[in-house]
């Protein structure tokens, strides 16, 4: 009798063990943040994104569908494609319904291409109602198109922003300008309270906790001349030189060649101010030049998955994907 006792008691302790086994490993995989891109890039791992530009289909559906994606994170245009911010805020729901992902995410991160352009400060302050809009649906991050001054980039930034965020201010950007009251929308999507979400909806990696990735088109030459200053924003976590306006912007024709001069002195340019902001550069990026360009400084490419898994194991990724 003593002995079968012993057994059995053995036999729970066991089964206690693997349990508790079973926990600590869950819990040893479980996201450090909400956004997937800024905890990668938090690690020195570069990120590669997915998105069409000829237009992402706004759907609950396509959500589900693409919660599953290889990508770190979906670029949705809504740049060229129509402003629809429903489409949208379904598409986001059928993320988290499809979710989460490999790596334990909730959604993968989704950052917009909002259609304003970034001429000047007054017209970045009359379109804001745009970027509240679209941060409302429970979005990861912002980019802004023909991102040409410092002024624009400065308005962009203290649209996103909540007023109760300090970081910056004063010191490049002025106090936050965005309202409270499409939090509780984005908040369910994130998965967290509304308090939560009021703390943790800010740019990164201005504030260390914050959970919104900001970036600048530098698409044409009124951008390119004012790269350096418009990078030093506070807020803007990268930028890109937008390789077809800037072309069409400097009269310059692209063929299947080597870049024309002009274009290699454009994005060299563009590359030297993130790099001189310790923001980061968007390229995009094939399977034969990948290794390359991360060799060189880009640390946000647009790919396909071939190019996407060569990257991730010459940088030796861990993350699931």
């Amino acid at each position: 009798m003593t002995t079968r006792i012993l057994a059995a008691c053995l036999s729970v302790l066991a089964a206690v063990a693997g349990t508790a086994s079973t926990l600590a490993g869950a819990d040893s995989t479980k996201p450090a943040r909400i956004n997937r891109a800024i905890e990668l890039l938090q690690q020195g791992q570069p990120i590669y994104y997915t998105g069409s530009h000829e237009g992402t289909e706004g759907s609950f559906q396509q959500g589900v569908k693409d919660s599953q994606t290889w990508a770190d994170y979906i670029s949705y245009d809504m740049e060229h494609a129509p402003f629809d911010v429903k489409g949208l805020a379904d598409y986001m729901r059928g993320l988290v319904q499809g979710g989460p992902t490999k790596s334990g995410h909730r959604t993968p991160a989704v950052i917009v291409n909002v259609p304003v352009n970034g001429t000047d400060e007054a017209t970045v302050r009359a379109n804001a109602w745009m970027f509240q809009q679209v941060l409302a649906t429970g979005v990861h991050g912002i980019l802004l198109c023909h991102a040409d001054t410092p002024g624009a980039a400065r308005a962009f930034v203290e649209a996103v922003r909540l007023p109760n965020h300090k970081e910056g201010v004063d010191h490049g950007v002025a106090e936050g300008r965005r309202g409270v009251h499409g939090a509780p929308t984005a908040a369910r999507i994130w998965g967290v309270s509304q308090d939560e979400y009021l703390e943790k909806a800010d740019p990164w990696p201005l504030n260390p906790r914050g959970e919104l990735l900001l970036g600048l088109k530098l698409e044409d030459k009124y951008a390119l001349a004012n790269a350096e200053e418009s990078t030093k924003v506070p807020g803007i976590g990268f930028a890109e030189w937008g390789p077809g306006d800037m072309a069409l912007s400097l009269g310059v024709k692209r063929g299947s060649g080597p870049l024309p001069t002009a274009m290699q002195e454009a994005r060299a340019k563009v590359l030297a101010a993130t790099k001189a902001q310790k923001i980061f550069f968007l390229n995009s990026v094939s399977a034969s030049d990948v290794v390359d360009m991360i060799k060189e400084g880009v640390m946000i490419g647009s790919a396909n998955q071939e190019a996407a898994e060569i990257g991730r194991k010459y940088t030796k990724r861990t993350m699931p994907w």
